[in-house]
C-alpha cells in the first residue's frame, strides 16, 4: 500500500516535470505544472512522515503546503499583472528586460 503511494507520488511529479517542460505557451498551464509538482512533493512528504512515525516530521508537510500557497499566489499575482500590462498570458510575449 505504501509502495503504490510513493510510486503514485513519483508519477504525478514525473508528469508535473514534463509538462511543465513540454507546454510553455500560456502562464496559466506552467502554474498548474508547478502546483502539481508542489502537491506531489507535498503527498510525498506526507506519506514519509506517516511511515517513519516520528511526530517531529508532521511539521515539514505543512510548511511545504504553506510555501505551496504562497507560491500560488505570487503566480496568480504574476498572471494578472502582466495581463494588465502585455494584454494577454502568452509566455513568448513576455520580455523580462522591457518589464
Amino acid at each position: 500500500m505504501i509502495m503504490s503511494m510513493h510510486f503514485t507520488s513519483f508519477c504525478a511529479f514525473i508528469i508535473s516535470t514534463l509538462g511543465f517542460l513540454l507546454h510553455q505557451a500560456h502562464l496559466i498551464p506552467t502554474l498548474l505544472c508547478l502546483e502539481g509538482m508542489m502537491l506531489s512533493l507535498f503527498v510525498a512528504l506526507s506519506m514519509w512522515s506517516i511511515q517513519l512515525e516520528v511526530s517531529s516530521f508532521m511539521l515539514a508537510p505543512m510548511l511545504m503546503l504553506t510555501f505551496s500557497a504562497c507560491e500560488a499566489g505570487m503566480g496568480l499575482s504574476l498572471l494578472v499583472a502582466s495581463s494588465w500590462t502585455h494584454g494577454s498570458s502568452h509566455l513568448q510575449n513576455l520580455n523580462l528586460l522591457q518589464c
